[in-house]
């Protein structure tokens, strides 16, 4: 399947949280994460870890999974991706917190980690 589809929070789906008066957490592991370096034009692979208190709604995976895809062709720097990520994220859950972190495959003997974080205001 290839995706000439900008990537867009409106492709993520969700299902209502089957125990809403919980506070618990749930980890998604995204080992196979890809984009370009909008520099080199070369491929970054990278692993994406979510983890999020759900409010109302959990994220639904197929259809997170269908939205990384499409970042395979993006020209993205890491910061922007991992930010965009979340703040895509974070438009259709509406979490009570989440945390996602990116970490990247070493190139040129640098590995990168990006973490960004999200906290509703009540």
């Amino acid at each position: 399947m290839f995706f000439t589809e900008t990537p867009s929070a409106a492709q993520l789906d969700t299902f209502p949280n089957p125990a809403p008066g919980r506070d618990y957490s749930i980890e998604i592991i995204c080992p196979e994460f890809t984009s370009v370096c909008p520099l080199t034009g070369q491929p970054d692979f990278g692993t994406l870890t979510y983890t999020y208190t759900p409010g109302a709604v959990c994220v639904e995976l197929k259809s997170l999974k269908l939205y990384l895809q499409r970042y395979r062709n993006q020209g993205i720097y890491y910061e922007q991706v991992t930010n965009r990520l979340l703040d895509d994220f974070v438009a259709v859950a509406q979490p009570v917190r989440a945390k996602l972190v990116s970490a990247w495959t070493p190139r040129g003997g640098i590995t990168t980690n990006v973490t960004v974080t999200y906290e509703a205001t009540m």
